[in-house]
């Protein structure tokens, strides 16, 4: 009996933090990361905005998790997919629909940098894996005879992300810019097959 007590203040918090995490999630989509934002993350959920920081150290944990829920919801890229550089076209698509996330993430990712930085562990694994998947796809087209061979699998990686990352940073200045198309570009100019 004592550790079904013990359990039930423990699976409340749990459940309180996921929906904080969802909520959150929700609200930065269309709102940003701005302080309104978690005053309205706090509404919604039912608490006082100081309650969500029970939950979290500070506002670089709750962005932190934000990031990790928006990747859970559906990057469209899965491991061992062998069309990863497709699913990321895709992913662009779905940014373009969350400008408040795509912005959240872009500004993220470039001050997470520093070692001590809250987000700086999961950005740091989430390129590493991005590359390894995204090689892992370019290998088993260079094998088909679909993709260049020249330059290593690797390195034609590493440019799709580049590219992804800066022309998303170009859409935060003009909406125009369409990511998706940009990338599908390079990456039929960038994999074209050498003769």
């Amino acid at each position: 009996m004592s550790s079904s007590k013990a359990r039930g203040p423990y699976a409340k918090g749990t459940e309180r933090r996921e929906q904080i995490i969802q909520t959150a999630t929700n609200v930065f989509a269309t709102e940003g990361f701005e302080g309104t934002a978690l005053k309205r993350v706090a509404e919604l959920v039912g608490v006082r905005e100081a309650t969500l920081f029970h939950y979290f150290k500070g506002k670089q944990e709750l962005l932190t998790a934000v990031l990790a829920e928006r990747d859970k919801r559906g990057s469209g890229l899965t491991a061992n997919a062998a069309d990863n550089l497709d699913a990321m076209k895709d992913v662009a698509k779905r940014n373009n629909g969350e400008p408040g996330l795509t912005t959240l993430y872009a500004v993220a990712s470039a001050t997470a940098n520093d070692p001590g930085h809250a987000s700086h562990e999961y950005f740091k694994d989430r390129y590493a894996w991005l590359v390894h998947e995204l090689t892992a796809d370019i290998v088993r087209r260079q094998d088909a005879g679909k993709a260049r061979n020249d330059v290593p699998a690797e390195w034609l990686a590493r440019l799709v992300v580049a590219a992804f990352d800066g022309l998303q940073v170009q859409w935060l200045y003009d909406k125009k810019v369409d990511v998706a198309a940009g990338l599908s570009c390079l990456i039929d100019s960038l994999l074209k097959p050498t003769s």
